[in-house]
């Protein structure tokens, strides 16, 4: 037998084998399916059999569940029971011992009634909800009470110390200056720039978040009437105390009418400090106490800040108002330029504090009493313009020195420039112009409606050399003036030099007037004479010419002692001026005719003066010696 015989035979033999095996297997797999499928009848049976038992156990499962559930339940409504109990204790309590304890039981009464709200189903909801509503009314009451009673315990008017305290140290009374004491209005400016002030704490810090917590409470029950009053009631007494505590009162036109002038100066000093002390300090704080009370509760928080302080607010404008209504007079200017620049100060201020809709009608105000101010100011300009110009006052200045009016005008016209950059604002409320070209043009005005009334005034002398020194004496006054003042950069350099030359002008009329006459007496022409000699006049002309010099020289003398010239360099150039014309010409008529009298008969009869006595006499002219003064 060969290779591939053996090999094939055992080939055989094993695919033989494999066959047996393959067919064992399918009959195990047949016995394997037969016993499969009995399970499955089986399995089949069991369920069917165990059905009953699973559904009453799922029955079971949920009874018991239910059953969790309405114990839990039960115990909720049992606590809500005892929470209604003890929220009871504490409200019946009241709020004022610990307000966070009450506000918490509060808000435990409103879930309470909120629980019982979505389980009307239960028998006890209605007392439940009864009871809880009552509670709640109860304290609604009670916090409305302690609000009342807390904000009235801490709304005590301020002390004005305590005020002056806050203020600028350089705006603080001092024991030498009242509060209302005028101060320079370049000191005012310079006093008011870079000023720090420090608001007072009108309510302790510690209120202000109970305040705060009650507002809201209230806010939440729809207690806002309340709120709004209460606030309101107490707020507004404690700023308006606080005015009045001040000295601010309300006064009518017809009140203002009625004072003296420095009284009512006084009133307006003191009205521009409260001003500033009102709105710097006390509106200023009070909007920060609103702010704080009524922090969440905005378009709340405003109103009742508006109104709180509106009483104020009008009490204060009132004074303004009825100096701004009353009756105009020069002398009120200087106060109205002082209670406009006030206004103007303090009015981006007092808008930032009243910015909101509410306060619409207090920002009109203060607006509306600035602008009428400003009105009432420049109109007064145009009366003291009309006024200087139609001055019809007698009082006589017989020296011929300055008049009052004059001095009164220059001191008007220089305390304006003090003002001048109040003026200028004011001037830009009604004019589009530039205001240094307005503040030029009406103190021009005023400037010549002075001189107008000088001219006027000075044909009430006889003399009319006393009517050129009295216009020169006061036209220099008013050069020297402006010269020395910021008026003269207003005015310019034109307006000083034409008027110095007016000035020249009068005291060479005076010099013509009062001098020509008394010199024709020291003037001889002598036909064909060289002008020193004698021939041709006789004795008693030179006599005659020496007696009317002396008279006519003591006439001057004794009249002019006793005119005036107030400044002294101008004094000394009339009299120089005077001297350097009549002592030349003096001693030349003496040292020429002279001689005729001295050979004769008492020539102390004629010539009664030397230059030097002459010179000395003069030095007394312009002095405003009186009659007594001469004698003496």
């Amino acid at each position: 037998m060969g290779f591939d015989d053996l090999t094939m035979e055992t080939l055989r033999d094993r695919a033989a084998t494999m066959k047996d095996c393959l067919a064992r297997s399918q009959v195990i797999t047949d016995s394997m399916t037969s016993i499969l499928g009995s399970f499955d009848l089986r399995l089949s049976a069991l369920e069917t059999a165990m059905r009953p038992t699973q559904i009453k156990t799922h029955s079971m499962r949920r009874a018991h569940e239910n059953i969790d559930k309405t114990l839990k339940f039960a115990d909720a409504v049992l606590v809500q029971f005892d929470l209604v109990k003890q929220a009871e204790t504490v409200i019946m309590r009241g709020p004022h011992e610990d307000l966070e304890s009450y506000l918490e039981a509060v808000n435990q009464l409103k879930n309470i009634v909120r629980f019982f709200s979505t389980n009307k189903n239960l028998k006890s909801s209605v007392g439940v909800i009864t009871q809880a509503t009552t509670l709640l009314q109860r304290s609604s009451f009670m916090l409305e009470e302690e609000f009342r009673q807390l904000l009235y315990a801490c709304s005590k008017p301020v002390e004005p110390d305590r005020l002056f305290e806050c203020l600028p140290s350089s705006l603080r009374p001092s024991t030498n200056q009242g509060e209302g004491a005028k101060k320079h209005p370049a000191d005012h400016n310079k006093s008011s720039e870079n000023a720090v002030y420090s608001p007072p704490t009108l309510i302790p810090a510690k209120l202000v978040p109970l305040l705060h917590d009650l507002a809201q409470q209230m806010f939440q029950t729809g207690q806002q009437q309340q709120v709004f009053i209460i606030y309101k009631e107490q707020r507004s007494l404690c700023i308006e105390g606080s005015l009045k505590k001040l000295g601010v009162e309300k006064l009518g036109k017809d009140d203002v009418q009625r004072m003296q002038w420095e009284v009512l100066e006084a009133k307006i000093g003191n009205w521009i400090h409260f001003v500033r002390i009102a709105v710097k300090l006390l509106f200023a704080a009070e909007r920060k106490v609103s702010d704080q009370v009524f922090e969440g509760m905005e378009s709340f928080m405003d109103q009742c800040f508006v109104e709180a302080t509106a009483s104020s607010v009008s009490l204060l404008l009132s004074f303004g108002e009825a100096i701004a209504k009353s009756k105009r007079s020069p002398e009120k200017l200087f106060v109205l330029l002082d209670m406009y620049e006030i206004m103007k100060e303090v009015e981006p201020e007092f808008n930032t504090i009243y910015s909101s809709i509410s306060g619409a009608e207090m920002r009109e105000s203060v607006s509306a009493l600035t602008k009428r101010l400003a009105e009432t100011a420049q109109e007064t300009f145009v009366d003291f313009e009309e006024a200087v110009e139609k001055d019809a006052t007698k009082t006589a200045v017989l020296d011929g020195t300055v008049h009052p009016l004059t001095s009164y005008v220059i001191n008007y016209v220089k305390f304006l420039f003090d003002y001048q950059s109040t003026l200028k604002q004011l001037f830009q409320e009604f004019h589009e112009s530039d205001p240094d070209a307005q503040l030029a043009k009406v103190t021009t005005r005023i400037m010549q409606a002075l001189q107008t009334n000088l001219d006027g005034k000075s044909k009430q002398y006889k003399d009319q050399a006393l009517t050129q020194l009295f216009m020169m004496n006061n036209i220099h006054y008013t050069v020297r003036s402006v010269r020395r003042s910021e008026a003269k950069d207003m005015l310019g350099d034109d307006w000083v030099q034409i008027h110095r030359r007016v000035v020249q002008q009068h005291a060479n009329q005076y010099k013509r007037i009062s001098w020509s006459k008394i010199l024709q007496c020291l003037t001889v022409h002598v036909a064909g004479g060289d002008g020193t000699s004698t021939a041709g006049v006789s004795r008693a002309t030179v006599k005659e010419r020496f007696k009317t010099f002396n008279t006519q020289f003591e006439e001057l003398h004794q009249r002019q002692s006793q005119w005036s010239v107030p400044d002294s360099e101008l004094r000394e150039s009339l009299r120089l001026a005077v001297a350097e014309v009549l002592l030349p010409a003096y001693r030349s008529y003496k040292k020429r005719f002279g001689p005729m009298i001295e050979g004769g008969k008492n020539p102390s009869k004629y010539i009664r003066f030397q230059p030097e006595d002459l010179e000395r006499m003069l030095a007394e002219f312009f002095e405003g010696k009186t009659a007594n003064d001469q004698k003496r």
